[in-house]
């Protein structure tokens, strides 16, 4: 019986040399990778008392709506600066080289809710650390990160500390 990571391709040297880039699109292109992927991330909260599921854009679309649809569980995208249409509030977090913002609608999250967040990837944790915090700005509670991926070396978890983290296959490295 396949993996999930048995359906992600590793790329040497992409984007710079002495990085391995871990593709995911190979996961998605395979029916059954996928449903693995779906279904294991899943699996991790199948338990979990929750409201909301909440993906990062974009990936985090690509798994956070099935996962949704499933457990009917409504969405709520969390998208970069500048791409949803009403009142949102943003979040700036750093990035390698400089700073990103990513924005919710202000009426996505009500006060109490239960959300878990989905991302196919955890690195340094910066994206999930700023929509954590746009997530508690209006009123929710994190209960759940869940990513397919996690770069164990980038040390993302420890940025989430005190929140539950769940990864379904680690990868040593960056």
């Amino acid at each position: 019986m396949r993996k999930v990571e048995d359906y992600i391709r590793s790329i040497p040297d992409f984007p710079e040399p002495g990085i391995i880039f871990r593709d995911i699109t190979t996961v998605m292109q395979d029916s059954d990778g996928f449903k693995l992927a779906i279904d294991s991330m899943e699996d991790t909260i199948k338990d979990l008392d929750f409201d909301v599921i909440a993906g990062l854009e974009s990936r985090g679309f690509m798994f956070g709506t099935p996962i949704a649809y499933n457990m009917g569980k409504p969405f709520v995208p969390i998208r970069k600066k500048g791409k949803l249409p009403c009142e949102t509030i943003s979040e700036e977090y750093s990035l390698e080289y400089g700073t990103a913002e990513i924005e919710i609608h202000t009426d996505a999250i009500k006060k109490g809710q239960k959300v878990v967040i989905v991302d196919d990837l955890i690195a340094t944790g910066g994206t999930v650390e700023a929509a954590i915090k746009l997530i508690e700005r209006l009123g929710g509670e994190v209960v759940a990160c869940v990513f397919l991926t996690e770069l164990v070396d980038l040390k993302g978890r420890d940025v989430l500390e005190g929140y539950r983290v769940e990864s379904i296959v680690k990868f040593d490295g960056k």
